[in-house]
């Protein structure tokens, strides 16, 4: 896992650095894409993606999220070209994307929609709760998108009586999506 620094906090996220690696993994950057990040918050996955492809374009919603995103960009480095838009998805969303990260449940049927439009080849997105991700799953299957669907939970240590235990995060689930997807094997 590459390090991403984080100096700044949105109060929503980050995506955890775990959950990050196995995201970007299925999206299969290659260093000619152009990724789109959706929902960007802190600019986690925006930062690290940043550091793998030739140009990121990062859309959030509130501008305060949007400018914590900028300052953690600026807090670490990378050599694509990184554009930032405040708006509500679909709308700020571009046309050209080889591959695009959902990190919420927030309009993600019109977002999809633009990605199926747009065609774009690799869509994954993350989902924290069992209700959106049920139909999230069914949103990807109705666009022929569905690839694979992973769910992840990751444990840390932690000093327990001079031992140690483990504290796990809530599980996120992985929704992968891809242009020629064959549905669930």
């Amino acid at each position: 896992m590459s390090r991403v620094t984080l100096p700044h906090d949105a109060k929503a996220g980050p995506t955890k650095p775990e959950v990050r690696a196995v995201t970007l993994e299925k999206l299969d950057l290659r260093p000619t894409d152009h990724f789109v990040d959706v929902g960007s918050c802190t600019g986690s996955v925006s930062i690290e993606a940043a550091q793998r492809v030739k140009r990121v374009t990062a859309v959030e919603r509130k501008a305060k999220r949007l400018e914590v995103a900028r300052k953690n960009l600026a807090a670490n480095e990378y050599d694509a070209d990184v554009a930032l838009h405040e708006a509500e998805a679909p709308a700020g969303l571009p046309d050209d994307a080889d591959a695009m990260f959902i990190g919420g449940s927030r309009n993600f049927e019109a977002v999809l929609d633009h990605a199926v439009e747009s065609e774009i080849d690799r869509v994954v997105m993350n989902v924290s709760r069992v209700e959106p991700t049920g139909a999230a799953i069914e949103a990807f299957r109705e666009r022929d998108l569905l690839d694979e669907v992973v769910q992840m939970q990751v444990s840390h240590g932690y000093e327990l009586a001079g031992a140690t235990s483990f504290k796990s995060n809530n599980p996120v689930y992985i929704i992968v999506g891809r242009r020629d997807a064959g549905g669930l094997n």
